[in-house]
C-alpha cells in the first residue's frame, strides 16, 4: 500500500504549477507546449493565486497539487488539480481530495465546486467517483465544459452529519 504525504505549500512558489500550466496548454492544443506559452500563461493569468495549495508527497518526492479558492457563503472551488505522470494511478489524487475535503471543513467550506474541460476525461472520472455531482454552470470560466459540487459531510461519532 503506498502511503501518501500531504502538506500545505505555497502556490506560486511550487514548481507543481508550472508543470500543470504545461500539461493543460499540451492536452487543450494536443501538442507540446512550448516555454514561451507557458511563460505567457503564467503572466495573464492569476489563477496560481490560490489561497489553499496541498502538495502530495512519497517518499519525499512530490507527486502533485490541489488548490483550493473561497467563493463566499461556504463555498470552495477545487482548482488545479494535478499529479505527475510517474505517480498517476496509485492514490495521489484521491489523497489529495481527502486531505482538501477535511482542510475544507475546517476553514468553514461545506460546498465544494470545480469546473473542468471536457477533453480531462481523467478528472471527471475521478471527480464523481469522489461524489462530486455535475451541476450547471456557476462561473464563466473559458476553458470550462463542465462543472461540478460536492456537498460536504463532516464524520462525528454518532455518523456523518451533513454540512450546509
Amino acid at each position: 500500500m503506498t502511503t501518501w504525504t500531504v502538506t500545505a505549500a505555497d502556490a506560486a512558489r511550487s514548481p507543481l504549477n508550472r508543470e500543470y500550466n504545461a500539461e493543460m496548454i499540451s492536452r487543450y492544443w494536443g501538442r507540446p507546449a512550448q516555454d514561451a506559452e507557458v511563460d505567457a500563461y503564467e503572466r495573464d493569468e492569476q489563477d496560481h493565486d490560490v489561497p489553499v495549495f496541498l502538495v502530495v508527497s512519497r517518499d519525499g518526492e512530490d507527486a502533485g497539487c490541489l488548490g483550493m479558492r473561497f467563493l463566499g457563503g461556504g463555498v470552495g472551488e477545487l482548482t488545479r488539480m494535478f499529479v505527475r505522470v510517474p505517480f498517476r494511478g496509485q492514490g495521489a489524487a484521491s489523497a489529495l481530495l481527502a486531505a482538501m475535503e477535511a482542510e475544507a471543513l475546517d476553514r468553514g467550506v461545506t460546498v465544494l465546486r470545480l469546473d473542468t474541460r471536457a477533453d480531462l476525461v481523467e478528472a471527471r472520472s475521478l471527480y464523481a467517483k469522489h461524489g462530486f455531482a455535475e451541476i450547471d454552470r456557476y462561473n464563466d470560466a473559458g476553458y470550462a465544459d463542465h462543472w461540478f459540487e460536492k456537498r460536504l459531510l463532516r464524520l462525528t461519532p454518532a455518523g456523518p452529519v451533513a454540512m450546509s
